[in-house]
């Protein structure tokens, strides 16, 4: 027995060393097919999830339904300014704990490709940069410029370092397969010319000098050095070849959707459409999709750029802002991934042999030499349904969709047909009423100034960026016997600034107004009549910035903040220019300095209750305690009834909410087909860009959270409330005979001859029960999720099934067949099922 013992443990101690020797030397490689781990050629699906933009509670479990959707890795960028908020000063905690998320990735069993840039763009503050990099002496961003480059390579070095010494590259046993240097730099490096070039094969040199054992990726790059990949980002990529023979054929960003800007209506991408693109890449001879983003999340605090760009991240990506499911997009996207991993074996080793099947028709064939085969056969009309020959079969292909057949026989999976069931969300409320107190911000007087200068400051090198806002204030004095004050007509105040906001206050009221900028034109001119009394008038002019931009050749150069001119317009002497008196500045507001947000600052004032609260006034502190609610559903607050400022709960910013910020733009229906751009399809017209704002589970006490709002305009804060976000219903909209993976396996199997029909799957979220059958049309019903209606033919026993199998249930299936509904309620044409059931 000891003798055996001693054995197994020789031999267990042996298959230890051998593990860890094949960790060590694991390798990642690359040839004209694909990304080759371990000496295997890979079909990879990536999916970007940035890890600041959540909380690392939730970050498991995204994770977790990013695999289950089909991903083999995920994509990060790495935030300079997240890292490094002061030169040499490192943070790598909290949301910005990279190595942590890593290591999740690992536990996981997904791959990493790490996108340390250091330009993120990513509509993320400065693009990634910190504002202090801006002050470094001789720096000029992103070209032939030695401060930059130093400052460049000493970060990316630092992060490169980080993670050798926790052997996290592949080719220590790791999960990162991949790093990218720069980011979209193509575009840029044309406009600049030499100086680009120059940088960029020096950014290229200095990264593989980093010996990560890993290869590295250029996007939007064609001219990227040897060896680095260079790749695609944008909507589509299937015409995308890399600039050399021997490279795969990358797509580092399919874009899921948009993001949403304030002032902005919110794009959304259809499902079918999205799945369409990255068929029609990889039936080219893509082998590395990434969705950019597959989760996208919340751009807490100040860290949403643009300007302009919104609190929510959410991309319309398949993971929603907060990391539910957005079906039918994600389980959509799960099934086409399992098609395409059917076709792997063909796919990584044969060239496509492309023939046509009609005017916008054709098919790509993979054929090996060991009898593999696998075909996409697509239509690229957008307007109608083709009826095409392949081998000895005909089939149907639905506008704007292609058809994947792993065995180039039987159709598991068209992109323009969705098996995966669409859910309603709807946030449901939890707390309302809160019992709020208020504190009055005054505008900036001469006892609080800072400084006093003669003429008008930039914003952002007067702030540093450690704030939002800027108070520019001077005084004007008005003569007696001015005609104006005779007559009514009172002076106009001119004021130009370069963005992003103003408030205009006049004597200590806002009566005079605001104005404010967009996206596309951040710059503004405010022009109004301003009530003046006879003698001295304070102007005082609260300039904000609504995130620093984040792309654009040299965007640390431009400006921000009231630049002028200034002027009065309408007295006796005619035209009065302010823009050269003496201004005093103050950076930032008081409850700023006071940190009112805190829970230790917050009781540094006096704030006052009841009858006595500021109802609808500007620069208004409000604040309230509340309980965290029952359940583990996602949270929010509804914002709706306030105008502009920013949120904190227990001390942690929320971020900017503007939902005053009216959404424009045209919402009209949006059919999948056709070239998709992110001004096709618009939700939210007229209503606020942005309502409810996230806040993280991880972030509440079971009792007594602090609350803290602050109002620039005047909100009604008595209808704010807490909400949660669930299930409303679940909809399946399904064809007879529709493709599906199951039945092809079953057919594979042996273990059925003929087709098979499709199954509608409902199903509600743990926890929840469906409660009732909303709508239920076996025949030809028009409309989707949440808006159907039937069609001219109908089955009458629609609804039976469903309240029979599914009512009291969590989940339920159905299969789509004639004898289920009661009979083929008309014969020769094809049907379809659309069902929607309310979860409670």
């Amino acid at each position: 027995m000891g003798s055996k013992l001693v054995m197994w443990n020789l031999l267990s101690s042996l298959l230890l060393l051998f593990l860890w020797i094949s960790s060590v030397t694991a390798s990642v490689s690359y040839d004209s097919k694909a990304i080759i781990v371990n000496g295997q050629r890979r079909i990879l699906i990536s999916g970007s999830i940035h890890y600041p933009r959540s909380s690392p509670e939730m970050w498991p479990d995204l994770i977790q339904k990013a695999k289950d959707g089909g991903l083999d890795v995920i994509q990060t960028y790495v935030f300079w300014n997240g890292h490094e908020p002061l030169p040499g000063k490192y943070y790598f905690e909290d949301r910005y704990d990279l190595v942590k998320f890593i290591k999740l990735v690992k536990d996981a069993g997904l791959y990493v490709h790490l996108r340390i840039g250091p330009y993120v763009c990513a509509e993320w503050n400065f693009g990634g940069f910190p504002v202090w990099l801006k002050y470094v002496p001789g720096i000029n961003f992103r070209t032939d410029n030695r401060p930059f480059k130093v400052a460049m390579r000493r970060f990316t070095k630092k992060i490169v370092d980080m993670m050798k010494a926790e052997r996290l590259f592949e080719s220590q046993g790791g999960p990162i397969i991949l790093s990218q240097i720069e980011n979209e730099y193509g575009p840029v490096e044309y406009e600049i010319g030499a100086p680009g070039r120059a940088y960029t094969d020096w950014a290229a040199k200095m990264a593989v000098g980093l010996d990560t054992g890993v290869p590295w990726v250029m996007c939007k790059q064609d001219d990227a050095p040897d060896p680095i990949i260079n790749s695609c980002n944008g909507f589509y990529c299937d015409y995308f070849s890399p600039n050399k023979a021997y490279k795969p054929k990358m797509w580092t960003e399919a874009w899921t959707g948009w993001f949403t800007e304030f002032g902005g209506a919110v794009p959304y991408r259809p499902a079918e459409d999205l799945a369409f693109s990255v068929a029609r890449f990889i039936q080219k001879g893509g082998s590395f999709v990434n969705y950019y983003m597959y989760h996208g999340g919340t751009n807490f605090g100040r860290t949403a750029g643009g300007p302009f760009i919104a609190t929510s991240y959410d991309y319309d990506a398949p993971l929603d802002e907060y990391g539910l499911l957005r079906q039918p997009k994600w389980g959509h996207l799960k099934d086409l991934h399992r098609a395409i991993k059917l076709c792997e074996p063909a796919l990584v080793s044969a060239d496509p042999t492309v023939m046509s099947l009609g005017n916008y028709q054709e098919a790509h064939v993979f054929r090996t030499k060991t009898g593999a085969c696998a075909a996409f056969l697509a239509n690229y009309n957008s307007k109608s349904f083709a009826k095409v020959s392949f081998g000895s079969m005909h089939y149907n292909l639905p506008p704007w969709s292609i058809s994947i057949l792993p065995d180039c026989r039987n159709t598991v999976y068209n992109t323009a047909r969705v098996g995966a069931q669409s859910a309603q969300m709807k946030m449901t409320l939890v707390n309302k009423g809160f019992s709020w107190q208020s504190y009055n911000e005054e505008t900036a007087s001469y006892e609080d100034k800072s400084f006093t200068v003669v003429g008008l400051l930039e914003q952002i090198n007067t702030t540093r960026d450690n704030s939002d806002y800027l108070w520019y204030s001077t005084d004007v004095k008005i003569d007696a016997d001015e005609g104006f004050l005779r007559n009514g007509q009172s002076p106009v105040l001119t004021v130009l600034s370069a963005g992003h906001a103003l408030h205009v206050f006049i004597n200590g009221q806002l009566s005079a107004g605001t104005a404010y900028g967009s996206l596309d034109n951040p710059k503004i001119t405010f022009s109004n009549r301003v009530n003046l009394r006879a003698g001295v008038n304070k102007i005082s002019l609260l300039s904000i910035a609504v995130g620093l931009p984040n792309v654009g050749p040299h965007f640390e150069t431009w400006n921000a903040g009231i630049l002028g001119p200034v002027s009065l317009n309408g007295l006796n002497e005619g035209k009065r220019d302010l823009t050269w008196q003496k201004w005093s500045y103050k950076v930032g507001l008081e409850g700023e300095a006071l940190s009112l947000h805190s829970l230790t600052g917050s009781s540094s004032v006096e704030w006052v209750e009841g009858s006595l609260i500021a109802q609808k006034q500007p620069l208004t502190w409000y604040k309230t305690t509340f309980n965290a609610p029952a359940g583990n559903e996602p949270l929010a607050l509804d914002m709706g009834s306030m105008g502009k400022g920013q949120v904190w709960i227990n001390g942690q910013s929320i971020g900017r909410y503007w939902p005053a910020y009216k959404a424009s733009g045209s919402c009209n229906n949006c059919n999948y087909a056709g070239y998709f751009d992110e001004k096709k399809c618009l939700s939210n017209c007229g209503d606020a860009s942005q309502r409810w704002y996230h806040v993280p589970r991880s972030w509440l006490n079971p009792t007594g959270n602090l609350l803290v709002v602050f109002e620039e305009w005047g909100g009604n804060p008595d209808w704010i409330s807490l909400v949660k976000r669930e299930i409303g219903s679940v909809c399946a909209d399904i064809y007879e005979y529709q493709p599906t993976l199951m039945n092809w396996q079953m057919k594979a199997y042996g273990k059925v001859s003929k087709p098979l029909r499709p199954k509608a799957h409902l199903w509600c979220a743990p926890g929840q029960k469906i409660s009732s059958i909303k709508f239920a049309s076996f025949g030809t019903p028009m409309g989707g999720c949440g808006s159907f209606r039937e069609g001219s033919c109908h089955a009458h026993k629609s609804y039976d099934i469903f309240e029979k199998k599914c009512i009291g249930q969590q989940s339920c299936s159905v299969t789509v067949e004639p004898e289920v509904f009661g009979g083929d309620p008309c014969p020769n044409i094809m049907k379809k099922l659309s069902v929607e059931a309310i979860c409670s």
